[in-house]
């Protein structure tokens, strides 16, 4: 066997990996077209209590946003009650909190750093005395929620959903070409997968933001300071046997960068929060899935091996490449079906999370990303981005 047919071999291998991926992703986006996306309105009247939750570190500017639309639920005022933990703050979030009308509590700890110590600080604070509310909804300082949010949520808590992920979308994604693809990948992550697993039988994950929890889980589980804390929770509650829904029309609506260089901070904590998830975690939720016969807890596995959808399309792309140099018919055939396979998917989301048509002109630019992405992903696969908890660049 000489060398030419040795890499033809190792690049079908490579494909063959790749083709495992994707077919994972196309079962998603399957179920995600078959899965309901309306919350059956409730009978009756809502009555569940909420605690929302902000952790808020100087969101001076984005933080009233929130509150206003706050103010706007279609939900009884009495019923729930907004409480902001101003962490660390050197500028006037606690005082703009206050004038909103919010629970402000302002929270100073050097050492101690970040949304999860943040979290956790606020809950052990609130505990003694608001121990007679249903559940808790978590929310980040630079969003907006839709107006029926706890309604939506008020009926999935009746029908006994006791941890729920709300769709955690891009705000203003016609800014700028990297929000609008950021609005893309979040279709796909936080919109596609989880409305593919409500229907298979999976569990939605907690994605940070938009989340509501029964107020006995909040007590239960700690928030860690993991880089992505939210993971953690998630695949805690899992372990312990319980399972996240998906409400696709309780929508929160983020900020996000709107260049490269703004968003590079977020992706470096998201990949090796990532990376620390994997290998904390992985062995634990495979051995689970065998012995309890779980395909949530396989799933979950799955989720936190599958690299970046970015990564994917850079390996398959240079796959067909490989393929096309060696002179590999079948390798150029797998590798072109890999590609239309990862479009499917990522328009499939597009499609049903109803995107706005700039969006689909933002993915011309989506090579740039990948490159930037790929380059990203090395430098913190070798140690090279190493930093903390830093917060995500502003717009305004």
């Amino acid at each position: 066997m000489n060398l030419v047919s040795v890499c033809r071999i190792m690049a079908l291998i490579c494909e063959g990996l790749l083709g495992l991926a994707v077919t994972y992703l196309l079962a998603l986006t399957v179920a995600a077209a078959l899965a309901p996306r309306r919350t059956p309105p409730r009978p009756g009247q809502p009555d569940h209590r909420f605690l929302v939750l902000v952790p808020a570190h100087n969101e001076e500017k984005l933080l009233p946003d929130l509150l206003t639309s706050l103010q706007a639920l279609e939900y009884p005022p009495a019923l729930y009650e907004v409480h902001v933990v101003a962490d660390n703050c050197t500028d006037h979030t606690a005082n703009l909190a206050r004038q909103a009308g919010a629970v402000v509590h302002e929270r100073h700890d050097d050492a101690l750093r970040g949304k999860g110590y943040a979290l956790q600080w606020l809950v052990e604070r609130l505990a003694p005395a608001v121990d007679g509310r249903d559940a808790a909804v978590i929310l980040d300082a630079d969003s907006v929620v839709s107006a029926d949010f706890l309604r939506v949520m008020d009926t999935r808590l009746l029908r006994g959903e006791r941890a729920i992920q709300g769709y955690y979308a891009v705000r203003s994604p016609d800014r700028s070409w990297p929000v609008g693809l950021r609005y893309a990948a979040l279709a796909a992550i936080h919109y596609l997968r989880p409305l593919g697993r409500s229907l298979l039988g999976g569990s939605a994950g907690l994605k940070g933001n938009g989340m509501v929890l029964a107020w006995d889980l909040v007590r239960r589980f700690h928030w860690s300071a993991a880089l992505t804390e939210d993971i953690e929770f998630h695949l805690g509650l899992l372990l312990a046997g319980e399972r996240v829904t998906f409400a696709p029309d309780a929508i929160v609506w983020a900020e996000m960068p709107v260049s490269l260089a703004g968003a590079q901070s977020q992706n470096v904590r998201w990949e090796r929060g990532r990376l620390e998830m994997v290998r904390r975690y992985v062995p634990r939720l495979l051995q689970q899935a065998w012995r309890r016969r779980s395909f949530a807890l396989f799933d979950a596995a799955v989720e936190q091996i599958m690299p970046p959808f970015s990564i994917l399309v850079a390996a398959t792309v240079l796959a067909l490449a490989a393929a096309l140099l060696l002179g590999s018919r079948v390798g150029a055939v797998l590798g072109a079906a890999l590609l239309l396979g990862e479009a499917a998917y990522i328009l499939t989301g597009l499609i049903l999370a109803r995107a706005p048509w700039r969006v689909y002109l933002a993915l011309l630019l989506a090579p740039v990303f990948v490159v930037w992405k790929v380059w990203l992903y090395l430098r913190v696969l070798l140690g090279r981005d190493r930093q903390g908890w830093l917060r995500t660049a502003r717009n305004t």
